[in-house]
């Protein structure tokens, strides 16, 4: 991981475009190419272009890691914080199989609904 962050990051300075790579604009751009790889799957029934949607989602991943390396976030301990936290909120029993929000699925416990 550190030498793809590192080839990123090299790319990114050869151009000089670390003065454009504000936190602000980093988001701005995760989420625009989101909606490019969102692209791909608009209309139902369609297959997307794989090879379109490899681009997209690189071009997300590269934006996520450019702002995670401008804030030093280690990308390993974020997920693993992440995940942990989804882990109470989505407890296995409660959410195998399901769609729901964690909110509706605290809902459904209240409410005696859960298996």
């Amino acid at each position: 991981m550190k030498k793809l962050i590192d080839d990123i990051i090299a790319f990114r300075n050869a151009r000089n475009w670390q003065p454009f790579h504000t936190p602000e604009n980093l988001a701005k751009s995760i989420a625009i190419e989101s909606a490019e790889l969102l692209e791909h799957f608009q209309w139902e029934h369609v297959e997307p272009n794989i090879e379109g949607v490899k681009e997209e989602l690189a071009d997300v991943l590269i934006y996520c890691l450019l702002l995670a390396e401008n804030y030093a976030f280690d990308i390993e301990s974020i997920i693993a914080e992440k995940l942990a936290k989804n882990e109470k909120k989505y407890p296995v029993k409660a959410a195998y199989g399901n769609a729901k929000k964690y909110t509706e699925l605290r809902k459904d416990k209240d409410n005696g609904n859960n298996r």
